[in-house]
């Protein structure tokens, strides 16, 4: 049910050009699970507590358009695969539905040689700083955004759970 909704208001706001295609940025945040259930796992930054990580896509202004919600103990770089198959075909104002971002930018988390080929693969350019070569630092001014609705969607998480 919220998929559908989800797809149903990104159509809406892509018949009016919302969605900002150009830069997408790729997150995640790990939350405490307060019980156990399916999407849950050791979270190895919480000596091995239990705890749910939420993965994100979201467009350069925070709208986001793909998510999931694994265990913990999943790496980042599992993630982006599913994440961007998981954006749903969205209606534009003109043209076909788009389905992907021109570009992605990530964290250190995500430089993997096989997801740089895959994303090129798929006509994405990435943006993804390079594990000993270059800081996330720059990469900041991008994905702040993200970094923004990923805090947001935890502590809506959170709240829901408690």
């Amino acid at each position: 049910m919220w998929a559908k909704l989800h797809h149903v208001i990104l159509d809406e706001l892509g018949a009016r050009g919302q969605p900002a295609w150009s830069r997408c940025a790729i997150g995640s945040v790990s939350v405490r699970a307060a019980k156990k259930g399916s999407p849950t796992g050791p979270n190895p930054t919480d000596r091995g507590k239990s705890g749910s990580k939420i993965h994100l896509i979201c467009d350069r202004t925070g709208l986001p358009l793909s998510l999931s919600i694994s265990g913990a103990n999943l790496h980042d770089s599992q993630a982006l695969e599913p994440l961007v198959r998981g954006i749903p075909p969205i209606r534009s104002p003109r043209g076909p539905r788009r389905r992907r971002p021109a570009r992605l930018h990530g964290h250190q988390g995500y430089d993997h040689a096989h997801l740089r080929k895959w994303l090129r693969s798929r006509g994405i350019v990435s943006r993804i700083a390079r594990g000993d070569v270059e800081s996330s630092h720059r990469l900041g001014r991008h994905r702040r955004v993200v970094e923004r609705t990923v805090s947001w969607l935890a502590g809506c998480h959170r709240r829901l759970t408690n």
